[in-house]
């Protein structure tokens, strides 16, 4: 897999990391009380045998979209830094555009040669048509 192909990749799970991440937060969260108008929340239930501790869990996503973060930091310093600057950048770009507009120009006459080509053997196909029709004996 290229490298842009990873860095997109990684900007997948960070964000799938992130989503679950304030998901399971905003699910685990204790009730809080807004104003003075409302009724006190529910007590917070006290932890049994059989309910998870669910204390460590935003210790560990919060870890794992740090690692993620840092893979990505990784990925981007593999990027291979460009040549010459923003001048010798722009002068390839125009490079680029030039070798675009001939090739370019090229297809265009190859094209023009095929529609007239296919003219010909259109004209060509209604005429052998048209002697075909004339050769039959009406019956």
């Amino acid at each position: 897999m290229d490298i842009i192909s990873q860095l997109q990749e990684q900007v997948n799970t960070i964000a799938a990391l992130a989503f679950n991440t304030f998901g399971t937060l905003q699910r685990d969260a204790p009730p809080v009380r807004l104003s003075p108008n409302y009724p006190e929340p529910p007590p917070i239930p006290t932890l049994t045998e059989d309910t998870p501790n669910i204390s460590d869990q935003p210790k560990l996503m919060s870890a794992a979209l740090v690692k993620a973060a840092k893979q990505f930091d990784v990925l981007v310093a593999a990027l291979p830094l460009s040549e010459g600057g923003e001048e010798a950048q722009l002068k390839r770009i125009a490079e680029l555009q030039a070798e675009n507009d001939a090739v370019g120009q090229e297809l265009q006459k190859q094209l023009e040669a095929a529609e007239k080509e296919l003219k010909q053997v259109q004209e060509l196909f209604s005429q052998a048509a048209d002697n075909c029709l004339n050769l039959k004996k009406p019956d």
